[in-house]
């Protein structure tokens, strides 16, 4: 009876430890099955933040493609995923409220192009233009896809520039309307990434450059040369630019040696005068006939 007792108690401790080992190992899967997803009080499955870039992304992507198609159909469908996308997302660490805001704007504005009784290809195209860039933009915070916008938003500033230099506000304005172009196109992408103060800075001095041509004085060449300079300092910090080093080195300045710089030169100069002189008569005297 004594043993059969003992047998009941050891099968006993043993089942618990079976069954505490699989409850913690449902645990840990459980653990990460809710780092990319939970459960919402309603029932809705959220997304975390990664995995809601990713799949946002990847939309954008695809309905980039079908708005280039002109596959009205796959446009729509893949608008509404979009849509649902990022309502069930949370996009916490990943971006300022300022950047939730514009993408959410962005979106906005592509429900309402695709919405249209007109279909519009140019806005249609605008419109999954500015997702996509603003979705990569949230997705990969550390390269986005719109950094490579730097080249030519300096070539427009360049061309202000030599606007500026030959006071042609003509030139000026027709510059600043391409740089405002491709501005547009990549600002929700840029607020996404970066803190809100670097864009106002750049928002407020286009805005400013913008009234220049309609102002009613008339502004010089230095004080339009000026403002150019400005601009692409904003365009520097924005894209997160070194300032560029200058290609040739200031001259260094001649120094003075004084009285005591002169002695020793010319102590110098007299024992290799001395040397020379030594070494030339020694070869004289090496040649003569005995």
């Amino acid at each position: 009876m004594i043993g059969l007792v003992f047998c009941w108690l050891f099968a006993g401790v043993n089942g618990a430890t079976v069954l505490a080992a699989q409850g913690n190992a449902s645990g840990e899967s459980g653990n990460g099955l809710n780092r990319s997803t939970s459960i919402a009080d309603d029932g809705k499955t959220v997304l975390s933040g990664n995995r809601g870039a990713q799949q946002l992304e990847q939309s954008a992507e695809a309905l980039y493609g079908y708005v280039l198609e002109g596959n009205v159909a796959k446009v729509r469908q893949e608008s509404a995923e979009i849509s649902r996308i990022f309502v069930s997302s949370s996009f916490e660490g990943l971006t300022s409220v300022e950047g939730i805001n514009a993408l959410s704007a962005v979106i906005i504005d592509l429900k309402a192009a695709v919405a249209a009784v007109q279909i519009s290809p140019q806005r249609w195209e605008s419109a999954a233009a500015k997702l996509r860039l603003a979705a990569n933009s949230l997705n990969h915070t550390r390269q986005p896809m719109w950094l490579q916008y730097y080249k030519p938003i300096r070539e427009d500033l360049n061309e202000m520039e030599q606007s500026a230099s030959a006071n042609d506000l003509a030139g000026w304005k027709a510059a600043l309307e391409r740089l405002q172009s491709r501005y547009d196109n990549i600002r929700p992408a840029v607020v996404i990434s970066r803190q809100p103060e670097v864009v106002n800075a750049f928002d407020s001095w286009l805005s400013y450059a913008a009234g220049v041509p309609t102002s009613s004085q008339k502004i010089e060449r230095a004080r339009l040369i000026e403002i150019v300079s400005y601009g692409q300092e904003a365009v520097r910090v924005m894209f997160d630019k070194e300032k560029d080093e200058p290609a040739l080195s200031l001259p260094m300045a001649s120094q003075n040696y004084g009285i005591w710089g002169l002695l020793a030169a010319g102590f110098i100069i007299a024992a290799l005068v001395y040397a020379g002189y030594r070494k030339y008569r020694g070869t004289n005297q090496g040649w003569e006939i005995v």
